[in-house]
């Protein structure tokens, strides 16, 4: 009768901590990170300690609108659809991959092939660009047989 009750007290208690666990982490995942903010020793004392009131003078320095500017840039740019659609095939120990972007921005499209043998030396292969509207064929082998190849996508710089 003892083991049975120290059984079931150690599952209350369990689930009482992954309750309280999820409770927790609920309440983490709600709360907004603080908002940040930029100051300097220069921006709070001043130059040398003197207080500076230059009214709307800018810090020449100071390119917080410009990088706020790129970071929402690239931001906007992530979000917009991308990616060459790959076919991968495998015929015996050859590797094939067809990639069509059909996306406006250019696509950097590289085939990896990992191989089943231990000494078999795995592979990758020479980056090639499919651009607009624009086909990529990429091969490679392994000297027996392929266990898995995939293809990873890189945006251009444009």
């Amino acid at each position: 009768m003892y083991r049975r009750a120290r059984k079931v007290a150690a599952s209350l208690t369990v689930a009482v901590l992954i309750v309280v666990g999820l409770a927790v982490t609920a309440v983490v995942r709600d709360e907004s990170p603080p908002p940040a903010v930029r100051s300097s020793a220069a921006d709070v004392a001043g130059v040398n300690g003197v207080a500076a009131d230059d009214g709307d003078a800018r810090d020449p320095r100071d390119r917080g609108d410009d990088r706020d500017r790129d970071r929402d840039r690239r931001r906007d740019r992530e979000r917009e659809p991308f990616g060459a659609s790959c076919r991968t095939t495998a015929q015996g120990s050859l590797v094939t991959a067809f990639c069509h972007n059909p996306y406006p921005e250019t696509d950097r499209v590289q085939l990896h092939i990992e191989c089943a043998r231990w000494w078999d030396v795995d592979s990758d292969s020479a980056p090639a660009e499919a651009g607009p509207a624009g086909y990529a064929r990429l091969s490679g082998r392994c000297w027996k047989e392929v266990e898995s190849a995939w293809v990873s996508h890189e945006r251009v710089a444009p």
